[in-house]
């Protein structure tokens, strides 16, 4: 007994010792690594970091007035400064950082030891990534996208309207071109209408901040690449839309802009570097006359990129001229500028959890650099995806921007999806054209055809309208049957769909078609005291309700129809002002059928017998009646049909 009570209380004394050692090394941890935090320096970008990436390198712009004579000190294990770099201005240093796969995700401090021996010190952080690389999964086929016009769509907090010390003020709706008090919150609050309706991501054009004396509202003369638009809301309202969205299942597409910012932007008063945009000294000598006539415009011949014998001014003039005269054009071929677009789209991918990133004016900046972006975001989330806006309604021109395409001229985009203004075109074209040999439908068949061009015609994003095009009810000349018609046909077709806010409240700008501030007409029901509410059909038309209606039930459908995400496509060359388009996947059948008639046809369906249909019973996705497929089919009105044989 005495010799068990002995060995008892050497355990319980070597159990104490072991405890106390182990709160001494916690102790001594804690001591070794403290920081002490600071914010000497004005400004440091990006913000902080994260481990883990791929790419083990990072490079810190540091704005401070006369921080290029100060020496940079790092201490944090598995972080090496590895060089640093003066900038022409005195206000700026550049710092390359090298992050190891060892290096501890926490707080450290960068110190800046000044010439007169005094320092500045400024902490830094690196975080955790939340989300492993390869669940950022991006849009595809079985996707379809709701663009928003942020400021124009739901106004959920009016206590953000107005913010003192920006160069544009006030909200007035009456005017096209002011800003009308949409938010961020306006888009979180009504996610259940757009979940409701069918589609599964949300493209919102820009949301961070447009300092800009005029036309602030479009989101795309950014003053701040890191920062919110505070009349939007602030960044975690932003971080909520996406977590909210992610909660759904849906995605979150970041509109960015690689090619230009706000003439505004904080860094157009200190340029760090004589080269940082283009026609910088042409620029700074014009400064107190700038405008259209004085500004270097692009030429916007995006042909240039592809042209053999494309001359170097008409390639130059295209990449390096402005946009417009207060949107500066970024010169991607100076190293820190590449590095800074890069890294501030990495940034925004992570800190939101994106599920896409949509590219304003694709083909403007340099191609080379696009190609070098494009590829930095995709090594470090394989599965993600990326439009890009090529404005062409050439298909040769959409084909040379995706990736894969085999280019004569070797170039790789690494852009997984373009934008088919094409296919936009030839909806329009066919739809309202009188039938012939060459007009109407033959040119949505043809329009089709042309699929050969492309690497992956499934992963190229189609649509009808958008924030910078008429709305297609107006471009159809206010013909609902022809918009349906429309919308039916795109939502079959091998593409990912993108549809414009109120289209499906066949939303117009009759007034004065194609002007921008009429076609991103306020969302009727996103403020206070609308007489009319899309969101819930009061004060709607009857035939606004049955658009409405008409596209949730495609939408809907199309949300689980694997044939149209990513099934074989077969059509038929138009006959008697009809179009028969087929998708099918194992047993799901999806059929198609636009009739241009107004009078009742019936359609000899011997010669689809290749389809293998005869005898199957279709339901009508719309109706939900069902047919028995047989030798021929009667159309009794001008429209679309749409056939399943999902039953």
């Amino acid at each position: 007994m005495k010799n068990t009570l002995k060995m008892l209380s050497i355990c319980v004394l070597v159990l104490m010792a072991s405890c106390k050692e182990s709160t001494s090394k916690e102790s001594e941890v804690h001591i070794d690594n403290p920081v002490e935090e600071a914010s000497d320096i004005d400004r440091i970008e990006p913000p902080h970091w994260w481990t883990g990436f791929k790419n083990s390198k990072l490079q810190l712009l540091v704005k401070h007035p006369n921080i290029g004579s100060a020496t940079p000190e790092i201490s944090h294990s598995g972080v090496t400064l590895v060089k640093f770099h003066k900038a022409d201005s005195p206000n700026y240093l550049f710092l390359d950082l090298e992050i190891s796969e060892t290096a501890n995700a926490e707080k450290f401090n960068i110190r800046f030891k000044l010439d007169d021996d005094s320092e500045l010190i400024q902490t830094y952080e690196l975080k955790s990534r939340e989300i492993s690389a390869e669940d950022y999964v991006g849009f595809d086929s079985s996707d379809a996208i709701y663009l928003i016009t942020p400021d124009r769509f739901a106004n959920a907090n009016p206590e953000n309207d107005e913010v003192e010390g920006l160069l544009q003020q006030g909200i007035d709706r009456t005017h096209g071109y002011a800003r009308h008090g949409g938010d961020l919150q306006g888009i979180t609050e009504h996610l259940d209408y757009i979940d409701d309706l069918g589609f599964t991501a949300v493209w919102p054009c820009p949301v961070l901040i447009n300092d800009m004396p005029s036309g602030s509202y479009h989101g795309y003369a950014m003053t701040d690449f890191y920062k919110v638009d505070p009349r939007f809301g602030t960044l975690d309202e932003y971080k909520k839309l996406a977590d909210e969205l992610r909660n759904r299942d849906m995605k979150l597409i970041m509109d960015q802009v690689a090619n230009h910012c706000g003439l505004e932007h904080w860094w157009m008063k200190d340029l760090p570097f004589k080269d940082w945009v283009n026609y910088q000294d042409y620029y700074l000598e014009n400064i107190d006359n700038w405008n259209r006539e004085t500004t270097k415009m692009s030429n916007h011949r995006r042909t240039t990129n592809q042209d053999p014998y494309a001359a170097k001014m008409d390639n130059d003039g295209m990449s390096q001229g402005w946009f417009v005269p207060d949107m500066p054009d970024l010169n991607q071929r100076n190293p820190f500028m590449a590095n800074y677009i890069i890294q501030n789209s990495i940034w925004w991918v992570e800190t939101l959890g994106l599920g896409g990133i949509r590219q304003d004016t694709y083909p403007y900046p340099d191609k080379a650099f696009m190609s070098d972006w494009a590829g930095a975001i995709m090594t470090e989330y394989p599965n993600f995806s990326i439009v890009g806006e090529e404005w062409s309604y050439n298909p040769l021109l959409i084909a040379y921007w995706q990736e894969g395409h085999e280019n004569k001229d070797g170039y790789d985009s690494n852009l997984k999806s373009s934008m088919d203004f094409a296919m936009q075109k030839h909806i329009i074209d066919a739809l309202n054209e009188e039938e012939s040999w060459d007009k109407g439908l033959v040119k949505m068949y043809e329009g089709l055809a042309n699929d050969f061009a492309y690497t992956s015609p499934k992963d190229i994003m189609a649509f009808l309208d958008n924030h910078d095009k008429s709305r297609v009810y107006t471009e159809l000349k206010g013909d609902a049957v022809n918009t349906k018609i429309a919308l039916s046909y795109l939502l079959m077709l091998p593409r990912i769909p993108q549809i414009y806010y109120g289209t499906e409240i066949l939303m117009d700008d009759f007034d004065n078609p194609g002007d921008h501030g009429l076609i991103r007409t306020d969302f009727p029901g996103g403020w206070e005291g609308d007489k009319v509410n899309a969101f819930t059909g009061e004060g709607l038309s009857a035939e606004q309700k049955d658009m409405q209606s008409y596209l949730k039930k495609i939408l809907n459908y199309r949300k689980t129809s694997e044939a149209i995400h990513e099934g074989e496509t077969k059509h038929f060359a138009p006959f008697m002002g009809t179009y028969f388009l087929y998708r099918t996947k194992g047993d799901e059948t999806v059929v198609h059928i636009i009739n241009k008639n107004n009078k009742p046809i019936e359609i000899d369906l011997k010669y689809h017998e290749e389809m293998g249909l005869k005898g199957k019973t279709l339901k009508n996705i719309i109706s939900g009646e069902t047919m028995t497929w047989g030798d021929s089919i009667k159309l009794n009105e001008k429209g679309s049909l749409i056939l399943t044989t999902k039953l």
